[in-house]
């Protein structure tokens, strides 16, 4: 083999591996973005392409992180407790009214925890980051919220969509799937406050099980989740 094709052979291999290259770390990226966006992913690649939508959710990433998110406090995540479990025994006398009331609560949680939330459309994409297992959910519970005269079981189906997004952003604003948040005065006001806040959950009465029961042990939304970590 004389010494140009050698060369040329050379080059065509090194040619063929920085395809590979480029090709798996391509391949890698797209899968960390399922990992962490879920169907926002796939939705978004599919509308928009893979190549544009890696880009627009690192840019949401990189945006979120500019926010400086923080844990709650013992202290609110007990409070907001009590308010869930005042909305949740209202649904039974006024369901629309207690299904909008979880959406301002929800809002407000978010704004406690950092996000911004004056711009609802980016509010939402903000939250794909951390909570995208939630926000599909979410979504459909804000939009029966707006419509006019929805049923009563897709107002419950609401309240359960904004249930688990409270729930991600109470314990954890920056990261409800992959780590638990911590307050700010961890420790002892952790425990405390996490107990009070179960106890709030958990004694909403009659409110729960009229609800609750509709779907049975399948619906393990309306349980209050046992903290990890």
């Amino acid at each position: 083999m004389s010494a140009g094709a050698v060369i040329a052979l050379v080059i065509i291999l090194a040619l063929i591996a920085i395809v590979v290259t480029v090709a798996g770390t391509t391949i890698l990226r797209r899968m960390a973005l399922r990992r962490r966006f879920g169907a926002e992913y796939d939705q978004l690649a599919s509308r928009i392409g893979p190549r544009r939508a890696h880009a627009e959710l690192a840019e949401r990433q990189r945006r979120v992180e500019e926010l400086n998110l923080k844990p709650l406090t013992a202290e609110k995540q007990a409070g907001y407790g009590r308010e869930w479990t005042a909305v949740q025994e209202r649904f039974v006398d006024s369901p629309a009214q207690a299904t909008r009331a979880a959406a301002a609560l929800v809002t407000a949680v978010a704004a406690d925890c950092g996000y911004s939330v004056s711009d609802q459309d980016r509010f939402l994409t903000d939250l794909s980051v951390y909570h995208s297992p939630r926000l599909a959910e979410y979504r459909r519970a804000r939009e029966t919220t707006e419509r006019a005269g929805a049923p009563t079981e897709d107002l419950r189906q609401a309240l359960l969509g904004y249930r688990a997004m409270f729930l991600d952003l109470l314990w954890a604003p920056d990261n409800a799937v992959d780590r638990p948040g911590v307050p700010a005065n961890a420790d002892s006001a952790t425990s405390a406050g996490t107990n009070t806040a179960a106890t709030d959950m958990a004694g909403s009465g009659a409110a729960t099980s009229e609800y609750a029961a509709a779907d049975g042990a399948d619906d393990r939304t309306m349980a209050w989740p046992t903290r990890k970590g």
